[in-house]
């Protein structure tokens, strides 16, 4: 583990310190058996038309998970030996096949019954860490950049390793007649940053879409969830085209994937995978003669759950505290008490989008103030309708994402130096406080390091 002598003041903590600062709730979700949500769902019935945005219908709280999407978004996250093992394979075909195993063995990880995680206030932001087996840390920060439409913008980084992944979630979420639909938008971006890529001369990067997500049964017959429609993972030499095949009226199995890898200069298939994404995956060479292979048996797989600082220390806004009196009353199967209490933020968050809209909003503390031409630049965003401005993730334009981690992570730095950077910007260890500055924009922060460079 990297020994930080951070700036911020922060004591170091050891491994088994850091394990028991940790928030230990169990949010695990409860498999809901009983009937009784039935009766609620018919009183968003007349909410739903073909085409409706379901980000925009009050859902009964009986189907939701005891986690916000932004925490959700940790479960594709659990398994970093696999991604380490990627990195280290010599071919690049083989990286290629490291990384698809490693995001195929995340998808298995969700509650038993059809849930759907809470929509994340606008401003919202959730970090956790990792205490890895080769006794390296992970570190995960991430934010909702929009709510309308809903942006959830995550960081990734194994600072040792020099494994770093970016990405937004997008979901557009639609009513289809008896099933729902999360239409998964966004990307993912996974760089291993001591990896040249000698066409571009920078780090070897991966890119990644999701499986697009359907909720069956949600106005009668059993309730199930099924993952659709392609994934694609691109390298820089190959590209890994996933279809996950949604079961037929008639005929069909549930939960089944087939795809290839191809070489993207020839376009020749080079593998062929099958299987099911919460079972067992096969791989099989497309010479002639080959036999298919186990590429993952999900069954076998240890995913390591984050951790996170305890509820005290959070902010109002951080995931776990900012939901707290849902994620009890859900636990507790209090239907009443977790619609009250989601109704409450969501009153509250309007209220503030209001006052937002109605005023302008311009960085106070003194020791972040930038240029004056900056200042002018944010005032003028913000005579035109004004538009929330993330407080760890800045808007970059002509790159993979529309949001990236703020903070400059240097590049050929040490771990120590990554670490620090990673840790001024959000606390995420046990003990670690706020900054003053922490809830200055992103861009402006951004501008006054370069400044300082």
């Amino acid at each position: 583990m990297v020994a930080v002598a951070s700036s911020l003041s922060l004591k170091s903590l050891s491994k088994q310190e850091s394990q028991r600062s940790t928030e230990k709730e169990n949010i695990d979700d409860i498999d809901e058996t009983d009937q009784g949500g039935q009766s609620i769902l018919l009183g968003i019935i007349s909410q739903l038309k073909p085409g409706a945005d379901l980000s925009r219908i009050t859902l009964p709280t009986f189907i939701l998970e005891r986690k916000s999407m932004l925490e959700r978004i940790t479960n594709q996250l659990q398994d970093p030996n696999i991604v380490l093992e990627a990195k280290m394979q010599k071919e690049p075909v083989d990286r290629l096949i490291g990384v698809m195993k490693w995001y195929l063995s995340g998808w298995h990880i969700a509650p038993k019954a059809v849930k759907k995680p809470l929509n994340p206030v606008i401003g919202e932001h959730f970090q956790c860490f990792w205490d890895l087996p080769n006794k390296q840390q992970a570190f995960y920060i991430s934010e909702q950049t929009s709510h309308h439409p809903p942006k959830s913008a995550y960081f990734y980084m194994i600072p040792e390793s020099n494994v770093r992944v970016d990405g937004i979630v997008f979901p557009k979420s639609k009513f289809l007649g008896n099933s729902s639909a999360a239409m998964m938008e966004g990307l993912g971006v996974l760089q291993f940053l001591d990896i040249e890529d000698p066409k571009t001369k920078k780090p070897e990067k991966y890119t990644f879409t999701q499986p697009n997500i359907y909720a069956r049964g949600i106005l009668f017959g059993k309730m199930r969830i099924e993952l659709g429609d392609h994934m694609i993972i691109k390298g820089p030499n190959h590209i890994a085209d996933i279809e996950f095949k949604t079961k037929g009226f008639v005929s069909g199995s549930y939960d089944v994937i087939e795809g290839t890898i191809k070489d993207i200069n020839t376009n020749k298939t080079l593998y062929e995978i099958s299987g099911k994404w919460n079972d067992i995956i096969y791989i099989k060479d497309s010479k002639k003669g080959s036999q298919k292979k186990i590429l993952l048996d999900v069954n076998k797989t240890n995913p390591l759950p984050p951790q996170i600082r305890p509820l005290e220390e959070q902010g109002n806004l951080e995931s776990r505290n900012l939901w707290r009196h849902v994620l009890k009353a859900l636990g507790k199967r209090d239907h009443e008490v977790a619609t009250d209490e989601k109704f409450k933020i969501e009153e509250e968050q309007r209220l503030l989008a209001k006052q937002r809209y109605e005023r302008d909003e311009v960085a106070t503390d003194e020791k972040f103030k930038i240029e004056e031409e900056q200042r002018l630049l944010a005032k003028q965003r913000s005579e035109r309708d004004e538009e929330y401005r993330p407080k760890l993730f800045r808007k970059v334009k002509g790159k993979d994402l529309e949001y990236y981690f703020y903070k400059d992570i240097p590049l050929n730095g040490t771990a120590e130096e990554k670490v620090a950077a990673i840790l001024e910007a959000a606390p995420i260890l046990p003990g670690q406080k706020f900054t003053k500055g922490f809830n200055i924009p992103a861009e402006s922060k951004y501008q006054l390091e370069k400044k300082k460079q």
